[in-house]
């Protein structure tokens, strides 16, 4: 069945073939995780025929048939202290965290326009299509009208706030909750209240602190400009979401807002080294990995933590996988292998590992339940308290913070997770789910991609709300506009009862008034 449906993918996007495009893709952040999740789309274009020109921190390692990089090497240590700073669990204010995120947007924003090659680009080049990566990054949407092309954008994460301004998407926050709240779908009055506030709040420091600066490289990278920042911002024909709702839960899309969580997971993932493979092969007992992501590193976590860590290892006695920065990591026990870099879906794929130790980033996530693993959640920024929490919820995860971590609550965790079946099913019972889909996610963005190209941008996607203001949007004049009638009519019916009563009171005989003798 699945053969049969790869080939009716294979043979639906044959038939909708259409000739070689020229393609610009731009992703900015220095975070392989985000260049990890598009990068099979990219190469998959190539290898349909059409040109890719790539602006990103990665460039390929060996050349590639209609594949062109432009490296900005510049913005490769952007990152590098904020994510020192969240391993060695420094904490900043919600406000401090803002502002350090606009200043970095604004570099990588700034380092991409100042390259030569890509103001060369700008100049001499042309392109049918733009896939952009938007996250604090707005200024480079000015880039569809210097190539008078569409643009796809494409959200790592899934969406939010900012992504669903993009193309109208609605958010109801009834149900919605909060990246960085760890509420289920089903919330409270006070954490629907909390919920809200916090949207509140993101949504008026993004647009009162973050924005501006986007703005200001707007106008200075493009002082020409037929169109203000803000139309910029909704000249977007599709979004990708690194999403689906059996990874979350249902939520209401508009067209043009589509589905490829898991794009980057091959459906038969790629054979692992010799070593490695022996390695896991051996694990009789079953095996753990460990890694935290690429961009928080095991080695800048407290040595403590650490301590902790290889403590626990060395009593389980079973093989572990760990994913260190610094190879040479001191006490290691016999029974762990430590690499700077693993092929995290191959390793997952394995049927001896029986557990993955993460931090619940979302590409990690959606690895984890097309492979079916369980899950401990060390979950240490941004969406991944979320993430931890769907997995807990979804009944194969337990979590444990950093900051709370001790030797007996780590290694209860994992005996725990280890020797109860039910989070083993839980996870198997979701990567089923994930797994039932018509097309591959990989099959549905290139289907959707090529689709805004043959169709120029499918501007009658574009959903009304866009055109809407905030107030329209929300019907917020109408129900001003009720509220008003609904004055009028009390005070008209007021005045009506009044003059009524004045009538009634005239209309009555005086009684009069007899003398007394």
């Amino acid at each position: 069945m699945k053969f049969a449906a790869f080939f009716i993918g294979a043979a639906l996007l044959n038939s909708l073939a259409i000739e070689g495009a020229k393609i610009l893709s731009v992703f900015p952040y220095p975070g392989p995780s985000q260049y990890i999740f598009i990068e099979p789309l990219l190469k998959a274009l190539a290898e349909r025929g059409h040109e890719v020109t790539s602006i990103s921190t990665f460039p390929q390692k060996e050349p590639l048939k209609n594949f062109r990089d432009v490296p900005i090497m510049e913005n490769i240590k952007v990152f590098e202290d904020m994510m020192t700073e969240a391993a060695e669990g420094q904490s900043k204010s919600y406000f401090e965290e803002i502002m350090q995120f606009s200043k970095i947007g604004s570099l990588v924003v700034s380092n991409i326009f100042e390259n030569a090659q890509v103001q060369q680009l700008v100049q001499e080049s042309s392109f049918d299509l733009l896939i952009v990566e938007v996250l604090g990054t707005d200024a480079l949407l000015g880039l569809g009208e210097v190539f008078k092309a569409p643009i796809v954008s494409v959200a790592t994460f899934g969406t939010i706030h900012f992504i669903d301004y993009l193309v109208g998407n609605p958010l109801p926050l009834s149900y919605i909750p909060h990246m960085s709240l760890s509420y289920g779908n089903h919330m409270s009055l006070i954490e629907r209240t909390i919920n809200f506030g916090t949207e509140f709040i993101d949504r008026l420091c993004f647009n009162f602190f973050l924005l501006p600066h986007q703005e200001q490289l707007y106008k200075k990278y493009f002082p020409n400009a037929q169109i203000g920042f803000d139309e910029a911002r909704r000249n977007v024909s599709l979004v990708l979401l690194n999403d689906h709702f059996t990874l979350r839960a249902p939520r209401p899309y508009v067209p043009n807002m589509v589905e490829v969580g898991g794009l980057h997971i091959k459906q038969k993932p790629d054979p692992l080294a010799l070593d490695l493979q022996e390695f896991l092969d051996n694990a009789k007992e079953g095996a753990i990995y460990f890694s935290m992501g690429s961009n928080i590193k095991s080695k800048d976590l407290p040595p403590q933590t650490l301590k902790i860590f290889l403590d626990v290892f060395r009593e389980l006695k079973v093989k572990v996988l760990w994913k260190f920065e610094d190879e040479n990591l001191p006490n290691k026990p016999d029974n762990v292998l430590v690499r700077k870099w693993f092929n995290q879906p191959s390793i997952l794929a394995h049927p001896n590992v029986k557990l993955f130790i993460s931090h619940g980033g979302y590409l990690s996530t959606t690895e984890t339940i097309f492979h079916g693993k369980p899950v401990l959640g060390l979950p240490v920024i941004a969406d991944q308290f979320m993430n931890i929490k769907n997995a807990i919820k979804s009944g194969y995860a337990l979590q444990l913070r950093l900051d709370d971590l001790t030797r007996e609550n780590f290694k209860e965790s994992i005996e725990k997770l280890w020797n109860n079946p039910k989070y083993y099913e839980a996870a198997q019972r979701l990567s089923k789910r994930f797994r039932d889909q018509p097309l591959t996610p990989l099959e549905t963005a290139i289907y959707w991609v090529e689709y805004v190209i043959r169709n120029e941008g499918a501007p009658y996607m574009r959903n009304a709300g866009q055109d809407l203001s905030f107030l329209e949007y929300h019907n917020m004049d109408v129900y001003l506009l009720l509220a008003m009638g609904m004055f009028l009519l009390i005070a008209l019916m007021a005045c009506f009862v009044r003059c009524l009563r004045n009538m009634c009171c005239k209309s009555k005989p005086k009684k009069s008034k007899v003398k007394k003798n």
